[in-house]
């Protein structure tokens, strides 16, 4: 048997390496060994910080028992999620038909076509009964599952295909429902989406819901930028970092936690929940000035600087949950210990991916961060990610590198998020540092992403037909479609008919969609440029008529709705080029406390530049009487100049 994971880029794929599963890795491969074969396919997909991906791997991946059953009946393909987004979108739709436990691993068996007819979450390598006296037939073995499945490919084979047809009908007809542009949402929406989220409030404890207990950073987002929710968000965030589910000596945030008292986390700490919270807390402290809030985002900031930022620059995108302590491995145990006793273990595994759209999210997080709170070594940590990405990442033909390990690049397509988030990190650097190179490399992207609505009419923004695999167009996706990867959709699933035309799902981090618009906002900010603003509010109109009922599931695309339908403020501080007058001036540490919807420190040569390369914002911005100065605005509609704090504390973008 060969091993096919062994060179996998995935830390995941590779600690699956030497399993007797004789497992592929994501490809043509896999499907045509099993059309060859006549047998179904299992789409086995996890991550590398997953706890029960990993205690799946020990019961039952590595079984030679039930891997021999398995290579005999199965054509077997291990998938990193992180790795493969796309894929791991497509297979959580399609077993949603099968089952509402949604998770990883997520295990899915399809036809050689790609076809979902059956899935299911963790299987325990021994069935386990029912609670005496409760409903339902408890949970079958993995075993028992397989013989199932196989017993039902052999026997049932027409029943299987035909349910599978369905499956994937059913799913593109779902896409084209959602092809359709509503308008965007009003006051009232937003307030109702404010007080669902309240009713979800957790009085005793705080955060949302019962157990298990997760940070829900974008819908915390949203809250933040509405007045009506801004006192319940700070309360969120406020228990949250004094709760278990924050480290407190390292300072990042676990995944989230078992119990309703946030104790117990799962002890995997991910990069996307760290770069999205250190936004909020930066924000919080804006807000408030308040202590706690600035301690806990230097905290996150320090844990992503000193623990997930790699030599080369770029961050890795999780750290486990489990390490070896005192010579046993245990899940927690290193979190567990004081600094002191740190010292003496070993801490637990990086997943060293470097995922493009992750590091977007830290690299806007870590410049915000730097810029408000005046620490220098956040800003560079910020850029030297920023340049890892341009020279490592970006191709010469404008697309994207989705991950990569040790210099090696992976082979999985870069997705709108990572063009999106990208693009919205290196946008933030720009305005914090003044360096027109990293706006210029966030605009290129979004325009990259960007498509006419007679240019849409393609196969990767709609799940296929069904029954041959050719590309259809889901009626109004051509108007409404504007963003899209420039490197086009996975090209397995495309070629099987099952690429998700748009995927909105986002919950833990913004979606690909929201993540580009957000981007797209920006720019239009920056450069007065209609279209931006116009594509922006075109794709948010694809979720608006779900988002408001769903707050939790839609806190990044509500934020962005409620701001694309707000008169927003922005404030540009333009300093000489010779000296550090901005700083001794005070001028500076009101812009830094000041939370505007924008927010821009530039010399004098850099505005010219900004403003020579078409960013309308900064045209004619200069420093007065040699001193820094302040312009507040308004939709590009802007006070008079102001050279002493005294005259921006309290201001309002108001025109004079």
């Amino acid at each position: 048997m060969s091993n096919r994971l062994a060179d996998a880029i995935s830390p995941y794929l590779r600690s699956h390496a030497d399993n007797p599963v004789d497992w592929y890795s994501w490809g043509p491969e896999a499907f045509a060994a099993a059309r060859q074969l006549d047998v179904p396919v299992l789409v086995s997909i996890g991550y590398s910080t997953c706890h029960w991906c990993h205690v799946m791997a020990r019961e039952s991946f590595s079984d030679p028992v039930l891997a021999e059953y398995l290579n005999a009946h199965f054509v077997s393909i291990k998938v990193d999620r992180e790795e493969h987004p796309d894929v791991d979108a497509s297979y959580l739709a399609a077993a949603s038909a099968f089952t509402t436990g949604l998770g990883w691993p997520l295990n899915v068996f399809v036809t050689p076509e790609g076809r979902a007819f059956h899935a299911g979450t963790y299987f325990p390598p021994r069935p386990i009964a029912a609670p005496k006296g409760a409903g339902g037939g408890g949970h079958p073995s993995f075993r028992m599952v397989l013989e199932a499945v196989t017993d039902a490919w052999l026997t049932r084979r027409a029943a299987v295909t035909e349910g599978a047809a369905q499956v994937a009908d059913a799913l593109a007809e779902s896409s084209r429902q959602l092809a359709g542009a509503n308008p965007l949402p009003d006051s009232g929406a937003f307030a109702g989406a404010v007080a669902e989220l309240t009713a979800y409030e957790d009085d005793l404890f705080g955060g949302f819901g019962g157990a298990p207990k997760f940070p829900v950073a974008p819908a915390l987002g949203f809250l933040l930028d509405e007045p009506t929710g801004r006192e319940l968000a700070l309360r969120t965030l406020k228990r949250m970092g004094a709760s278990p589910l924050r480290d407190a000596v390292e300072g990042g945030f676990f995944r989230y936690a078992v119990n309703r008292d946030w104790s117990e986390p799962h002890y995997e700490r991910m990069l996307y929940d760290n770069a999205q919270l250190l936004e909020l807390y930066t924000r919080a402290w804006t807000l408030t000035a308040e202590p706690w809030a600035r301690t806990v985002a230097e905290g996150v900031a320090d844990f992503l600087l000193g623990v997930l930022q790699l030599p080369g620059g770029g961050f890795a995108s999780a750290q486990d949950s489990e390490s070896t302590v005192a010579g046993q491995r245990v899940e927690g145990g290193y979190y567990a210990l004081d600094v002191e006793a740190r010292r003496g273990e070993t801490p637990p595994a990086l997943d060293d991916k470097i995922l493009t759209g992750w590091n977007g999210l830290a690299i806007g997080a870590l410049a915000r961060a730097g810029f408000v709170f005046d620490s220098p070594s956040f800003t560079a940590a910020a850029r030297v990610a920023a340049d890892f990405l341009l020279d490592q990442h970006l191709r010469a033909d404008g697309t994207l590198v989705r991950a990569s390990v040790g210099g090696r690049a992976s082979a999985a397509q870069a997705t709108l998020e990572d063009f999106g988030m990208c693009a919205r990190g290196l946008l933030e650097l720009a305005t914090v540092t003044g360096e027109v190179r990293y706006a210029l490399a966030g605009r290129d992207l979004v325009n990259g992403t960007l498509r006419a609505p007679s240019d849409t009419a393609h196969g990767d923004i709609a799940h296929g037909d069904t029954a041959h695999g050719d590309p259809a167009q889901p009626d109004g996706a051509a108007s409404a479609a504007l963003f899209r990867a420039p490197n086009g959709p996975d090209p397995v699933l495309h070629g099987q008919g099952l690429v998700v035309a748009v995927d909105p799902s986002e919950g833990a981090y913004p979606s690909g969609l929201t993540a580009t618009a957000d981007a797209s906002r920006v720019l239009y900010l920056l450069t007065a440029e209609t279209r931006y603003h116009e594509a922006a509010v075109t794709a948010l109109g694809l979720v608006s008529g779900l988002a408001p009922a769903r707050p939790l599931a839609f806190g990044a695309s509500l934020r962005l709705m409620s701001a694309l339908t707000a008169p927003v403020e922005q404030l540009v501080i333009v300093s000489p080029d010779a000296g550090s007058a901005a700083t001794s001036s005070g001028l500076l540490g009101a812009v830094r406390r000041r939370p505007a919807g924008l927010v821009a420190s530039v010399t004098e040569s850099q505005a010219r530049a900004f403003a020579d390369a078409g960013f309308e914002l900064f045209a004619g911005r200069s420093a007065r009487d040699g001193l820094p100065t302040a312009y507040l605005c308004r939709d590009f509609t802007c006070r008079l100049p102001v050279t002493d704090p005294a005259g921006l504390i309290g201001a309002s973008a108001v025109t004079e």
